[in-house]
């Protein structure tokens, strides 16, 4: 803590600081002196930081941190590249992944074991508790491992949302690059098997018909951790740095977003809103809040897929051609036939396709695996909007806190109001054709007259004849005459 004070004492010490003060204070008062001293304190501090500083930039080792904390998901796998990026612009020494997680996605965890293994930095992990599942194929990818003592590698059987054994086919997947990782990283690769299959025989090692899942001590002896460390300050030490320097990696607010939104389950989300806002717009007149919401979750869906190169233009373009295709058989072409059809199965592929990591038309590299999550996604995604749809419509519009929210009230003649009504009501059973295609809303001619009608059946094509059955004080309702 800094404070403007006289010494105490007469010895004091002398040195190149204190005759350049004296010699640039001679002419100035005691207090002014006093200050200008502490100026000249405050300044040598600063110099003195910033001079080290530059100097640790260019002898001491940097090594830059990635935590793995959380759930591999593919906006994990998202924030990973960008740090694996910063990593390489700052020419970082070393890169060490400090994990503790129970797994994820595979996809996901496919993502990154393959930036670790094409990293030209050497990337080292630091266990820290649990590297399960998602997270042992991460840590074998790794040039090194380390691990706290009590922690665990291992469990990496392809499992469900409900913990559930997946069919094999998915296991052949999860076996193979299990095997392929370790053999890059010169592990036994049938110990690598062995933690996803339980009938990988091992004597001494999985003879009891388990996967395996090593401690600390156990990882060490089968050539799965290099050895123990409880801190990072340790595995640098293990690591023979002596001097050296830590960079964290935070992500930022907008990549906390982006990941978020890029979320499996957010992403069924917001196709559920699209869909349901398609469907509520197209059984009110005119455009309203429905399709507002509907724009803005297509907005959130593609923005941020866009930005990370997984959706393509021309995916985009299919799902612009889905929506047109939508809008021209609801408000163009009578019924639901081709187009409609066409619609849909564009709409389906493009957000399949979005899903996906692939480079343009080529999908060699994707796994069928990832195929069948997005198809999933979408497929669940679109029959929960439609059937979400069909149960809250009639009883949204029904309900008191949406009654709220529309005028409801009528204005009596016996309390002195007076309207054009009559003229409506004396409409009740004439006949008429329908002049566009009602929708339920749209126009009829009546006595070569335009009328605004609702159509009691939902929809009835153009040029139909009809018959007023009823005017409810707002609208007039019309039915098909057979």
């Amino acid at each position: 803590m800094l404070a403007f004070f006289k010494p105490q004492g007469k010895a004091r010490p002398v040195g190149v600081f204190n005759i350049l003060i004296n010699s640039f204070t001679l002419k100035y008062t005691s207090l002014q002196r006093l200050i200008l001293r502490q100026l000249f304190f405050i300044l040598t501090l600063v110099a003195s930081n910033l001079v080290p500083s530059v100097a640790a930039s260019s002898t001491d080792s940097l090594v830059y941190t990635i935590s793995i904390r959380e759930e591999i998901t593919p906006g994990m796998a998202r924030k990973f590249s960008k740090a694996m990026q910063a990593a390489e612009q700052l020419k970082a020494q070393r890169i060490i992944l400090h994990i503790n997680t129970y797994g994820g996605l595979l996809d996901a965890a496919d993502s990154i074991r393959t930036e670790i293994l094409n990293s030209d930095i050497p990337v080292v992990a630091f266990i820290d508790n649990n590297a399960a599942s998602a997270g042992a194929l991460i840590s074998i990818a790794c040039n090194r491992i380390y691990m706290r003592s009590g922690a665990s590698i291992g469990a990496a059987t392809v499992v469900d949302d409900q913990a559930r054994q997946l069919p094999d086919k998915y296991q052949s997947y999860m076996r193979s690059i299990m095997r392929s990782t370790a053999e890059k990283r010169g592990r036994d690769p049938l110990i690598a098997e062995a933690m996803v299959d339980d009938r990988t025989y091992i004597k001494g090692i999985n003879d009891s018909g388990k996967v395996i899942t090593f401690t600390t001590s156990e990882a060490i002896k089968n050539g799965y951790c290099e050895g123990v460390a409880e801190s990072l300050d340790e595995v640098n030490s293990l690591e023979h740095t002596t001097h050296w320097r830590q960079v964290v990696y935070y992500p930022s607010f907008v990549d906390e977003l982006i990941s978020f939104l890029v979320n499996p389950m957010v992403s069924g989300i917001l196709l559920l809103i699209m869909l349901g806002g398609i469907y509520f717009e197209l059984q009110t007149p005119g455009i309203g809040f429905p399709l507002f919401a509907a724009l803005v979750a297509a907005l959130l869906y593609f923005g941020p897929l866009y930005i990370e190169g997984l959706a393509a233009n021309w995916e985009i373009l299919l799902a612009v051609a889905g929506f047109v295709l939508l809008a021209a058989e609801i408000f163009v072409i009578p019924g639901f036939g081709v187009a409609g059809i066409s619609g849909i199965i564009l709409l389906i592929v493009a957000f399949t396709f979005s899903m996906l990591g692939n480079k343009g038309f080529d999908f060699s590299g994707i796994p069928a695996g990832s195929v069948l999550n997005a198809l999933g996604v979408v497929m669940v995604a679109m029959v929960a909007g439609i059937v979400l749809a069909f149960m809250s419509g009639s009883r949204l519009m029904k309900s008191k806190k949406f009654g709220k929210m529309v005028l409801s009230g009528t204005m009596q003649a016996t309390e002195g109001y007076t309207s054009s009504a009559t003229q409506m009501n004396d409409l009740v059973g004439r006949e008429g054709k329908a002049f566009s295609t009602l929708r339920p809303s749209g126009k009829v001619m009546i006595d070569g007259i335009g009328y605004t009608a609702n159509s009691e059946s939902g929809f009835t094509t153009s040029g139909t004849k009809i018959v007023v059955t009823r005017f409810d004080g707002i609208n007039l309702w019309v039915k098909e005459i057979s």
